[in-house]
């Protein structure tokens, strides 16, 4: 038996394969199109391996899901730190969205194939650790930096309507004929809707929650 610490390498790597050749797979023929005998083949590993690691297609699946997700939610980010002010961090982070939900990838696993093979609850579950909780941390930055009281009952309320709005418009960009047309027409929207709530900022605006108002 090889040493421990090279099984764990060994163990790691295969399973890294497998998701390699995995989201390969699912991207480009969906998940009823992709067959397990493929993605052994391809990471050249058995199918006693795969079992290892995963219970089956739908686990492989969401391990995919995740990962595109958590490095959709990297990349925006990252457009997001390396902008100014916070409401020019907030248009990076749209932009970078917009590029996202144009790739192959992520429209094939999370946008179309997402729901359906994870089901309702499990796929809002995901979607609130990477997603969703991106967009409630970019408007709390944008509310807390703008408005002179901002009651954390109404960050969330705003960043669910928003995120409501951002993901309509994510499906709006990916199922259209002409992705890149489209992208300028809901990167024009979004913008009205955040200058507006940048105007109202500046004035002066006091975001305090009404049911707990006294």
């Amino acid at each position: 038996m090889p040493p421990a610490p090279l099984r764990r390498r060994y163990s790691a790597a295969t399973k890294r394969a497998l998701l390699d050749v995995a989201a390969a797979q699912f991207a480009e023929h969906g998940y009823a199109g992709t067959s397990l005998d493929v993605v052994v083949a391809g990471a050249q590993v058995t199918k006693g391996a795969l079992y290892h690691h995963f219970a089956g297609k739908q686990a492989l699946f969401e391990d995919v899901f995740a990962r595109v997700e958590e490095d959709a939610a990297a990349r925006i980010r990252a457009a997001m730190t390396s902008a100014g002010d916070p409401w020019d961090q907030a248009r990076s982070a749209l932009r970078a969205f917009l590029d996202v939900v144009r790739e192959p990838a992520y429209r094939r696993v999370v946008l179309q194939d997402g729901p359906a093979v994870l089901g309702h609850e499990r796929f809002r579950e995901q979607e609130e650790r990477t997603s969703r909780a991106l967009v409630h941390e970019v408007t709390e930055r944008v509310l807390v930096a703008s408005a002179e009281v901002v009651d954390p009952a109404m960050v969330d309320t705003f960043s669910r309507i928003l995120y409501g709005a951002v993901s309509a418009a994510g499906e709006q960009v990916a199922s259209a004929a002409d992705p890149t047309a489209e992208t300028l027409r809901v990167e024009c929207a979004l913008g009205v809707v955040l200058d507006g709530l940048r105007q109202q900022a500046t004035a002066g605006l006091r975001l305090t929650d009404p049911v707990a108002a006294p």
